[in-house]
């Protein structure tokens, strides 16, 4: 091979597909050794944004694993940063990042040592077994433990010691916050990755870690989790000022440490890295059950559907999980023309010291900075939406950049799946409710994409935009047949009439690819009708919840709003969970709903088998005319199965509480009364 021929830093395989966002799909293969043996260690800084809002719903401990593990790394810890923005302005997520800052001098040396994966203490002391050889195993275990004792005990007390406060200025900073609601920019850098002095216990740096939580007063909107993303990329721009940025969520751990380096295989390509915008990984949990009760792991769409997106012009932004160049963030539009040389884009130095640091940088995070400003409109995240980071990815996309989707045999990142029915149905509220808002925003894709990104691309956003509105057809199906079948009224074709066979091959055919593609992408046969009635579900509380509360915004009766999923339950709910049974527990119009629907159906099938059985002559001929209408109301009942269990015959705190059991019920009988009469 010649000395200047180009060799590419990664390989895209065809593959095929046979629906829109699958078409001439494709699968991006890094090669990190290529990487090192031409770059060696001259690479570019990294900026790591890990975000959190609450200490009672995204414990402390958990954070720490989770920063923790995207220090270990393995990159140059000089040219590593870590961020954490805490929107909780809480003391107790900041003493947490104080003991993981030192706790980290034992566990960098120790992960680099004996290459730990995954990164995150608490996932790899839980799943990993004591090597043999191994000295330092018992004794690191014990100081993570100690460590994790300290900080649960303290935010279990919800108070800091007087010891523990005066060990580091930082805490005098609360002696100035009103609230969560009501402070002013806190700053902290608690590891200066300049200083020589900031070294593990073996004497290697360690990388620079920084506390951030942005000013927040009460006259002024702080725009969530986008508005902590931009506070992050300003205040880092004068610290780090890494060309290259990875955000993740608070329980979204390091699962392999060569993560960086296959984003940079991209970046760094000379032919083609300068065309991406960013690189998107994976979305996975280390939580899932083997059938996934929840259908949380986006098996389907990310096995399929999100490869698909990348062959037509790049995937979505999820919100985590995902790699960034700088400019492409801030706005800046990509020129062809232009090349980026990463190396030296962030060879500036700061030679300003860590606390003179501190103080000059707090005004990048107060609440007035981007007044009149382009932040959050073509700078940064974009504001105003549910879903930032799909809005954020299609206005960078918009730019011309191009996104990479890479899913590597070791999973990147695992995060904490939801582990009870309505964390997921609010979850799934929030997403649906932000696509449609998209959808129906000035950053509707097929029109804000108009001659920017390709045709087909536009298309498979609106797929993802317009989830909320599959509400009315699923409804449809589910409520009407039965009521007319209560009535008499005949809405399919009967079953000796030939026009059967096209509802019959629909039906069948549908889900029989449905399922070969599920088992084909490593599920289960009852992690398939778990995803079915997650669809279900999902579809006629989620959705509908959703649209309604688009069209109350729309209409000016709504504001926007972020819900956090709590990532702690108490010990039955996780024991529930493990077995595979469905936490309802807690009254929830959503439960109503669900309730209603399938007593509704059950009622129907009652019906439907008291009209067959009690007239002999005449069975044949019912299930003739109303075959398909009973047989759908019978799979809306086997798909219902775990409800009806929750209602009347489960007896643990996790069954449906008494108040939906009445409601549900009246509502089902009044609905078939006046369907009846």
């Amino acid at each position: 091979m010649a000395e200047n021929e180009y060799v590419p830093l990664f390989e895209t395989r065809q593959v095929k597909g046979r629906i829109l966002f699958r078409w001439n799909a494709v699968i991006r293969i890094p090669f990190i050794h290529r990487l090192s043996q031409r770059f060696g260690k001259e690479l570019p800084g990294i900026d790591i944004f890990v975000c959190t809002a609450d200490p009672l719903l995204e414990p402390p401990s958990m954070v720490v694993n989770t920063v923790l593990s995207m220090m270990a790394y393995d990159y140059p810890p000089e040219k590593l940063s870590v961020y954490l923005s805490d929107d909780g302005g809480s003391n107790l997520t900041f003493y947490a990042m104080l003991e993981a800052a030192n706790f980290s001098k034992t566990w960098l040396p120790f992960c680099k040592k004996f290459k730990v994966e995954p990164m995150s203490p608490e996932a790899y002391f839980r799943t990993a077994s004591e090597p043999l050889n191994v000295q330092e195993w018992p004794s690191v275990k014990r100081l993570y433990e100690e460590m994790k004792m300290r900080i649960e005990t303290t935010t279990k007390l919800n108070q800091i010691p007087e010891h523990i406060y005066k060990q580091h200025k930082g805490f005098r900073e609360w002696n100035f916050v009103t609230s969560k609601r009501d402070h002013q920019t806190i700053l902290q850098i608690l590891i200066d990755g300049r200083d020589t002095n900031a070294v593990d216990i073996e004497g290697n740096p360690l990388p620079t870690l920084v506390y951030l939580a942005r000013e927040k007063r009460p006259q002024y909107h702080h725009h969530f989790k986008a508005g902590a993303m931009n506070a992050l990329i300003r205040i880092s721009s004068k610290i780090s000022n890494g060309p290259i940025i990875l955000n993740v969520d608070c329980d979204m751990y390091s699962n392999n440490s060569e993560s960086i380096k296959y984003s940079l295989c991209v970046f760094m390509d000379e032919e083609k890295g300068d065309e991406f915008g960013y690189v998107q990984f994976p979305q996975s949990f280390d939580n899932l059950t083997k059938n996934d009760i929840y259908g949380c792991s986006f098996r389907v769409i990310q096995k399929l559907e999100v490869h698909g997106l990348d062959a037509n012009g790049g995937p979505c932004f999820i919100g985590t999980g995902c790699f960034h160049r700088r400019e492409a963030l801030c706005g800046k539009k990509y020129e062809k023309n232009f090349r980026f040389d990463l190396k030296k884009l962030n060879n500036t130095k700061v030679n300003e010291r860590a606390s003179l640091l501190e103080e000059t940088c707090k005004v990048l995070a107060s609440c007035t900075f981007e007044h009149n400003t382009t932040w959050g409109k073509e700078m940064g995240l974009i504001y105003g939406f549910p879903a930032e980071d799909i809005v954020t990815g299609l206005s960078v996309q918009c730019r011309r950049w191009k996104s990479m989707f890479l899913d590597p045999e070791r999973d990147g990142f695992l995060g904490v799946a939801p582990i009870t029915l309505l964390q997921l149905l609010v979850q799934h509220k929030r997403w649906t409710e932000g696509h449609l808002q998209v959808f129906l925003s000035k950053y509707c894709p097929l029109l804000y994409g108009y001659k920017k990104i390709p045709l087909k691309l536009r298309l498979a956003y609106c797929a993802y935009n317009l989830w909320a509105a599959n509400c009315l057809a699923t409804l449809y199906y589910v409520v009407v047949p039965c009521l007319c079948l209560l009535k008499g009224i005949t809405l399919f074709p009967k079953i000796s009439s030939p026009w059967v066979l096209p509802f019959a091959y629909v039906a069948f055919s549908h889900h029989a690819y449905s399922l070969g593609e599920f088992l084909w992408c490593g599920g289960t046969f009852l992690g398939w009708c778990n995803d079915q009635r997650m669809w279900l579900f999902k579809r006629t509380t989620s959705y509908l919840f959703a649209s309604f509360e688009t069209i109350l915004k729309l209409l000016g009766y709504s504001q926007l709003a972020f819900v956090i999923t709590t990532k702690v339950a108490d010990e039955d709910i996780s024991k529930r969970y493990d077995q595979e049974m469905i936490e309802f527990g807690v009254a929830s119009p959503m439960f109503d709903i669900l309730a209603t629907l399938a007593i509704l159906n059950l009622l129907g099938s009652f019906g439907a088998i008291k009209k067959v059985t009690m007239h002999a002559d005449k069975g044949f001929k019912v299930l003739d005319q109303f075959g398909l209408q009973i047989l759908l109301c019978l799979v809306l009942v086997t798909i219902n199965l775990p409800v009806y269990q929750a209602l009347f015959f489960r007896m643990d705190k996790g069954k449906m509480p008494s108040s939906v059991t009445y409601k549900s019920i009246i509502f089902a009988l009044l609905a078939c009364t006046l369907a009846v009469y």
